[in-house]
């Protein structure tokens, strides 16, 4: 979920440039600006809206169609409702092949307050309730992505100590997910940014992890995630980035573990096998890495709004991504998702779900955008494929 102030068209080079930097813009519909890139980047068409200064020479070819995606350029706040679905679901689907090893709910709340740190709980975050997440697993549900702030957690810098309450009271809630036989995702919800800047020291970011994994090391129901949508940075960045995770991870003694890495572009299922693909170098001794994406079905894969391209959209906005997991021998997870509380929407999530299931050899599962606290939001378009 992206923040108010993590809007493409403020980041990207614009105007008269004679040609756009590393990652900035150089094409899609109405763009005025620079359509070629400087030395060593070459400009990569995403779809009709959006075209991107990526590393080399040769082209690359998606294999989504210049409408599966859309580029996202619409900002997301935390507290923006993604979708505030009242409406009743589908009905339960056919059998399909394939089941989900790991499906659920993204609880919200903790992240919340941008920029009010250390902030009040109750007042600026609040931590998930343990109630509602009983409902949830009682209903069928086994996974939980429990979002936090890194500035929350380690106010003063990345290798700093705990502030004992905040990890406390997540640390509880993880605990209760955990002990109720569910999985606990703790994400730490901060676009590879600390306190707004890019993080850019690779050291300090690994002993953040190996400081965190620490506290969960004998947990094996935790599955770590090592930063919630990364976006325009350096794609050798979230590589490093990725990896220094991973190494914390291990060295903390949290074996068993899974690791979910995201990608660069907000982690989007629609362009990650044009934008991510560096990410295939990953490494892990456990092998345990698993490859998060995330995915909407709006006009510009924001999330923002109710309305879906198209009954088919959600399958065609991750088809690439499943091809580029089986290519390389991968497997991903689609840690949010979401779609309004219409026809379309409906036939577009529940025909993006059978996708993933028929193909679960790639794909281990699926999380809802999102429960918690001060979200407003039923479930039932999810609620169909719940046992499946």
């Amino acid at each position: 979920m992206k923040s108010s102030l993590q809007i493409l068209s403020g980041i990207f080079a614009t105007g008269v440039a004679a040609q756009s930097g590393a990652w900035g813009q150089c094409g899609g519909l109405n763009w005025s600006g620079a359509t070629t890139c400087v030395p060593g980047y070459r400009c990569s068409f995403i779809n009709d809206w959006y075209s991107q200064c990526v590393p080399g020479a040769a082209a690359t070819t998606t294999l989504q169609t210049s409408t599966t995606a859309a580029a996202t350029t619409t900002s997301r706040t935390s507290t923006t409702v993604r979708t505030t679905t009242t409406t009743a679901g589908p009905q339960q689907p056919s059998p399909t092949p394939g089941k989900f090893r790991w499906f659920g709910v993204n609880q919200s709340g903790a992240e919340f307050g941008k920029d009010i740190f250390t902030g009040r709980w109750g007042t600026e975050f609040i931590f998930p309730s343990n109630d509602a997440i009983r409902t949830l697993i009682n209903q069928g549900y086994n996974t939980f992505r429990v979002c936090f702030s890194m500035e929350r957690l380690v106010p003063n810098t990345l290798s700093s100590s705990f502030d004992a309450g905040y990890l406390h009271n997540l640390t509880d809630t993880i605990n209760f997910i955990t002990s109720s036989g569910a999985y606990a995702i703790p994400d730490p919800h901060n676009f590879g940014r600390y306190y707004g800047e890019v993080i850019s020291d690779v050291s300090a970011f690994r002993t953040f992890f190996q400081n965190f994994a620490g506290k969960f090391a004998e947990n094996s129901r935790v599955i770590f995630d090592t930063n919630n949508e990364y976006h325009t940075m350096s794609q050798d960045l979230v590589l490093r980035l990725n990896q220094a995770a991973i190494e914390g991870i291990r060295s903390a003694g949290a074996r068993s573990q899974y690791i979910l890495v995201e990608g660069n572009q907000w982690s989007g299922a629609w362009s990650w096998n044009v934008t991510n693909t560096n990410l295939v170098a990953l490494t892990d001794p456990e092998d345990k890495i698993v490859y998060q994406m995330h995915q909407y079905l709006d006009s510009d894969s924001s999330g923002t709004s109710e309305s879906c391209v198209s009954a088919q959209i959600g399958v065609q906005r991750v088809v690439g991504a499943t091809a580029w997991l089986r290519a390389n021998k991968k497997v991903g997870f689609l840690g949010e998702f979401a779609g309004g509380a219409n026809t379309v929407c409906q036939q577009a999530v529940r025909g993006m779900l059978e996708h993933l299931r028929e193909n679960s050899d790639v794909w281990t599962g699926a999380l809802w955008w999102a429960g918690g606290p001060w979200w407003s939001v039923s479930l039932s378009l999810s609620l169909s494929f719940q046992k499946k």
